[in-house]
């Protein structure tokens, strides 16, 4: 401990750097707006100053553009809006420009605006227009990296030359937050991508080796009296959606709103006030053998855009709101559930965000989800009753974080569940630390977390840390880490946790490149050791160390691999489902490779292979796994791709059932096989036609004899216990089939229309031993789901709304 506080304290008196010397540009105010039409014909741009003299810093760092490919930058604005317009010399028979949908880069070459209002090197606006005339946007920080789930309403158009290709962008200040002064600086960057060479390069330069790339933004200055508007918009939205299923049909009309209000100039109230998530991409659903429970990537756009605060510390796991429920049901003998909700559904949301000109960032989540009901009937008498399962709940979030440095920061957060009725409470509270020297050379991470959950017999109190050191500087790097965990901290009621009661240490240790050799764009090796032991009670559960290894070739090909050893003995307390309880592996190594080509060819696939296998002492179990992804880039509108993933266990050992006091594993063979399709064809930025598709199918299959699990860890077959001893059978065959077909339409800025058929299947039996298309002949004999959604969003800007009311007004008083 006392190594560690010399060292924090070390660290902390290195805050000292120069001012860097920025690179500007001055703007000035016209009263004739721009025509956003890719055409740089307009007066503004003849007087307009330009941003020249950009630098490469991928692959290469520090080559300067020529007369062939340069770059010609110039912005101005007015009382509603900043403008900016490009001209991107190239031979225009190389510019790569495939149609892809909004944040999709697909194979364009691009051209990204960076705005940073506060000039803090922290907080960045990003706005990319793609030669193809796509968009894409998005917040960025250093500690959430980009963040492309942020979306803004804003203008651009694209024209491709003889010499190049040109752009306009117009940058509403509702997309912005930024203080009421009246001459301001900014922060600004400009970036530019020639995909074919996948070169990135930038009007002021980076030093890739040290920092994160918003310290070394130039500043836009000569923005004088601009006023931030009445951040106030609105979305609208109708849903119409039919389902059938087995025979029955039903159908539903929504009608809902979203709305968005800059309460002051730096911060936004964000609500969804009746919900409609019928859209959402379907969950890769798995068969879940293992202790902990399935989770699934969020894909509700009200849950994935501007969270980066509430993110702050991992305690913040959004798919538990509108999840499944809380509670259970208790049942009578003569009873049995009829219905039990798989998700409780969400009354609304909303969310305060924001940061002031100091760097403080508060933000404030809030989400009510509705009283839900088990259905159960009595089987003596018919009768039915519901019982709650989730009652009336509030999610809470609140976070304060402080910015310094360009670099570092300081951050409190507090998430709080409150459930109606005898329904158990949460709370839970964490104090993190980010800090990096003044000279971005070393960087200390630190966070303090405590639990606290109420139950009718009491709360519960548990706590948690963690501590980084790390060198983040130069080619060779080096980190070391610790992280605690006691056996009472639990996060799960709010955030994702699966497992606590961990005393970890790390170290790791790697080496990079930052410029081109003589046959490889780039390459990384890195090296780690783990040493494990549980919190309480202290004890040793394991150990592991390996090497990954990833490079790119001068053809923009990718390669890597790692091979992973989990040496000496590994007590695993999770998996025996019963506290206190253990269970021992010894030696395993497991080890991978991988391949991507060049995505810019025509053709190009991913492919990976791997596998593991134990040293251990009267066990004879192997994994081997494989991928193969190839794609088919049709032509600039169409792009098709496939996937096959395989996975073979053979003898794998876990835990099965438990009968009586004893514990039963059983040694298992299992297969899994999944199918995905996807094809896009977008019509221009506008239109896009969409296919998504997977087939998941596993199978477990057991020996006969089983074992018990002894109290020193190993197993034993002496019980004489069999599959046929169990309540339920073991061996599963398990598969789904997903379908979505989706038709999209950007018929207005913000305003989408979006057609979307999906359908499902699902089955589960006891038949492990039904080879693949033998299972899938069952699925097809499965009920499916059939669904069809139409969905209407329109984008109303209240300040639109109120020129229009004026100008009408005027028309009156005129006529």
């Amino acid at each position: 401990m006392r190594i560690t506080l010399t060292l924090c304290f070390v660290l902390l008196l290195s805050f000292i750097t120069n001012a860097q010397n920025k690179k500007q540009l001055a703007i000035t105010r016209t009263d004739n707006a721009p025509k956003i039409d890719g055409i740089l014909d307009d007066e503004v741009w003849k007087t307009a100053q330009e941003a020249t003299g950009f630098t490469q810093f991928r692959p290469d760092v520090g080559v300067t553009d020529t007369e062939a490919n340069k770059t010609v930058v110039k912005m101005t604005y007015d009382d509603t809006a900043i403008y900016v317009s490009a001209y991107l010399y190239d031979d225009p028979e190389k510019i790569m420009r495939q149609f892809t949908s909004r944040d999709n880069f697909g194979q364009s070459d691009f051209f990204a605006l960076v705005l940073n209002p506060n000039n803090d090197a922290q907080n960045d606006t990003q706005f990319f227009v793609f030669s193809s005339g796509t968009q894409a946007d998005a917040i960025a920080n250093p500690s959430i990296g980009e963040d492309f789930g942020w979306n803004a309403v804003w203008d651009s158009a694209v024209q491709i030359n003889d010499d190049g290709w040109s752009l306009e962008m117009k940058i509403p200040y509702r997309t912005l937050r930024f203080s009421n002064r009246e001459v301001q600086t900014w922060g600004l960057q400009f970036h530019r991508q020639f995909r074919r060479f996948r070169s990135q390069y930038t009007w002021s330069p980076i030093d890739v080796t040290k920092g994160n790339i918003g310290l070394y933004h130039g500043e836009l200055t000569g923005l004088k009296n601009i006023e931030p508007p009445t951040r106030l918009t609105f979305y609208p939205f109708t849903t119409g959606i039919s389902n059938s299923f087995d025979g029955q049909s039903e159908s539903d009309f929504k009608l809902g709103l979203d709305v968005k209000y800059g309460i002051t100039e730096n911060f936004t109230l964000d609500m969804t006030l009746i919900p409609d998530f019928s859209q959402a991409g379907f969950d890769n659903l798995e068969l879940n053998l293992g202790p902990f429970e399935q989770t699934f990537s969020e894909q509700r756009q009200f849950f994935t855009e501007g969270v980066d605060l509430f993110n702050k510390g991992n305690l913040f796991f959004s798919r538990r709101v509108g999840g499944g429920p809380s509670g259970s049901v208790e049942l009578a003998a003569n009873e049995e559930i009829t219905q039990f909700p798989n998700t409780v559904k969400v009354i609304n949301a909303a969310k305060v965000s924001g940061r002031t000109k100091k760097g403080l960032g508060i933000g404030v989540f809030n989400a009510v989800t509705e009283k839900t009901n088990a259905s159960i009937r009595n089987t003596d008498t018919g009768d039915f009753r519901d019982e709650v399962v989730e009652p009336l709940t509030n999610y809470n979030i609140i976070v304060l974080d402080q910015q310094f440095n360009g670099n570092s920061s300081v951050s409190l957060i507090n998430t709080n569940v409150m459930r109606e009725g005898d329904f158990r409470d949460a709370n839970v509270t964490g104090l993190l630390a980010d800090i990096t020297n003044k000279r971005n050379t070393y960087n200390v991470r630190g966070q303090v977390k405590m639990s606290n959950v109420n139950e009718l017999d009491g709360t519960t109190t548990g706590f948690s840390s963690f501590f980084m050191v790390r060198k983040v500087h130069g080619n060779y790097r080096y980190s070391f880490d610790h992280s605690y965990a006691d056996n009472k901290y639990n996060i799960n009621d709010l955030g994702l946790q699966f497992r606590n009661n961990f005393n970890n240490f790390g170290i790791d240790a790697s080496y990079r490149t930052f410029k081109p050799t003589e046959k490889l764009n780039n390459y990384f090796i890195g090296t780690y050791v783990n040493y494990r032991r549980l919190a309480n009670p202290s004890t040793y559960t394991g150990g592991n160390g390996g090497v990954n290894f990833d490079a790119q070739t001068k053809t923009l090909h990718n390669f890597g691999g790692n091979i992973n050893y989990n040496f000496g003995k590994r007590f695993d307390y999770f998996e025996p489902r019963q506290e206190g309880r253990f269970f021992i592996s010894e030696d395993r190594v497991n080890s991978n490779v991988w391949v991507s080509t060049n995505y810019n060819n025509t053709f190009a696939f991913d492919a990976n292979i791997g596998g593991a296998t134990f040293f251990e002492k009267g066990r004879d179990s192997n994994s081997i796994w494989f991928g193969f992804s190839p794609r088919v880039q049709i032509s600039d509108k169409f792009i098709i791709s496939y996937s096959i993933d395989a996975d073979f266990s053979n003898k794998d050992r876990g835990y099965t059932s438990t009968i009586g006091d004893d514990i039963i594993f059983g040694q298992r063979d299992r297969k899994t096989l999944v199918n995905r399709l996807n094809a896009n064809y977008n019509f221009n930025p506008f239109h896009s036609l969409g296919l998504t598709f997977r087939n998941y199918w596993s199978t477990v299959t057991y020996e006969n004899d089983l074992f018990t699990l002894l109290e020193n860890g190993r197993l034993d077959r002496t019980s004489g216990y069999e599959v046929g001893d169990l309540e339920n059978n073991p061996n599963i065959n398990f598969s789904t089939w997903n379908l979505d077909l989706s038709y999209s339409w950007q018929f207005a800025p913000g305003s989408f229309l979006t057609a979307l058929y999906r359908n499902q299947l699902f089955n589960s039996d006891n038949a492990s031993e039904e080879a693949y298309f033998s299972a899938l002949n069952t699925l097809f004999e499965q009920p499916i789901q059939h669904t069809f959604s139409l969905r209407l969003q329109y984008f109303i800007d209240y300040n639109d709304v109120k020129q229009l009311l004026r100008n009408k007004k005027r028309k009156n008083i005129n006529s």
